[in-house]
């Protein structure tokens, strides 16, 4: 459950447009997200959405305002262990296998031998790795390679985990066992912030959304709340009503 009293992201009077002709920007956003809450993030493509993640991962800096986690400037030194990021591109390297990735990424991390040991041979039977973990990654199925995008986004244990769209592509039971270990994750105290298109996996698995578009919010609350408040059936419904069904480029 979340700490209303703890944020773990604060964005204050945020502005940001990568150019005049970029399409999206933010203009004196604002947004905080508490400690333990499992957050969804929802919009059409163009919403800012990406950008937004960019942001509070430290990928790109913001024009003005200030986005800090656990009350840390993001760009401050340390900063980067309280989190990880699980992007939708694979941010891992083929050629290695998963025991091989999570020793140099656990190390980038800054764990020890020690730590990097235990926490590869636990996140590899969790996601059902262990039988593969000598065998190069490029031989994976995309499942697969989700399922190690997410060991080393969490291989340091962070206390805020970001997520971008982290089941696309996959089959239904990889879909529903990355959804358990991240329910999984939020018990044991990770904040998590998620993004993707699956709206109804979103449903399932977070329980404060925020609907976004053109680089402002639409409206955020708890989902069942939102529903009410709308007199939607489901989160579906509540995006096209708030969004339009237009196509999006």
């Amino acid at each position: 459950m979340a700490e209303i009293n703890t944020p773990a992201i604060h964005i204050s009077n945020l502005s940001f447009q990568y150019n005049e002709n970029s399409g999206v920007h933010f203009n004196d956003f604002n947004l905080t997200i508490f400690k333990g809450e499992r957050f969804g993030l929802f919009g059409p493509n163009g919403a800012g959405k990406s950008t937004l993640m960019s942001i509070m991962t430290g990928l790109v800096k913001p024009q003005q305002g200030s986005v800090t986690l656990f009350n840390e400037a993001i760009h401050a030194k340390g900063t980067r262990k309280l989190f990880g990021y699980v992007p939708q591109d694979f941010s891992l390297y083929d050629e290695l296998s998963p025991t091989e990735n999570l020793q140099f990424f656990g190390a980038w991390s800054g764990l020890t031998q020690k730590e990097i040991s235990y926490r590869t041979t636990e996140l590899l039977e969790i996601l059902g790795l262990t039988n593969v973990k000598n065998k190069p990654v490029k031989t994976f199925s995309g499942g697969m390679k989700r399922r190690m995008n997410l060991a080393i986004g969490v291989i340091h244990q962070p206390r805020i985990l970001f997520l971008d769209e982290p089941t696309v592509g996959v089959d239904i039971q990889t879909r529903h066992a990355i959804i358990e270990y991240l329910k999984h994750l939020n018990t044991q105290g990770t904040t998590l912030v998620y993004t993707s298109h699956q709206l109804a996996e979103a449903e399932s698995l977070c329980n404060r959304v925020a609907l976004m578009d053109n680089g402002k919010i639409l409206a955020c609350n708890e989902i069942t709340h939102l529903l009410t408040s709308y007199k939607q059936e489901n989160l579906e419904s509540l995006f096209l009503h708030l969004t339009g069904k237009e196509f999006r480029n």
